[in-house]
């Protein structure tokens, strides 16, 4: 069940990037990275709400928030950067180096949480990383 989960975030994932190089054109890309991000924060918080999720917000630890709090950070930091790029190049060159995450992530997650690297996820990284060198390269 998680895949479909992940197919439907990389589809809109495609999309945000397609929308979002016609919503930059003229504006600053940090205001339109601003402007993302109430939009955002409005759908998460009207879905916490509608899901009856507000009642845990209790149950959240000083870590929970340390962490959620560092990602949230890390999250605007690569949307300021990705509004930028959106804004300087094409979408079929910034998009592909985008997803290159996915390969770091990959790393960052043996490094840091003691993932297991099969040689199937370290293939896949490999190929990702050839293939944003290939678009990039061109």
């Amino acid at each position: 069940m998680w895949w479909i989960y992940a197919l439907l975030s990389a589809f809109f994932a495609a999309l945000t990037a397609v929308l979002a190089k016609i919503g930059i054109r003229g504006v600053d890309s940090n205001l339109a990275t601003a402007v993302r991000t109430v939009v955002v924060l409005v759908l998460a918080w009207g879905v916490v709400y509608f899901r009856g999720g507000l009642a845990e917000v209790h149950t959240l630890t000083r870590t929970n928030l340390l962490f959620l709090g560092l990602s949230g950070l890390a999250t605007g930091l690569s949307w300021i950067f990705y509004f930028r790029a959106l804004q300087l190049g094409n979408v079929s060159q910034v998009a592909p180096v985008d997803k290159l995450s996915v390969a770091l992530a990959i790393g960052l997650s043996v490094l840091f949480l003691g993932e297991k690297l099969t040689w199937q996820t370290g293939l896949g990284a490999g190929l990702i990383v050839a293939g944003t060198l290939v678009l990039i390269l061109k």
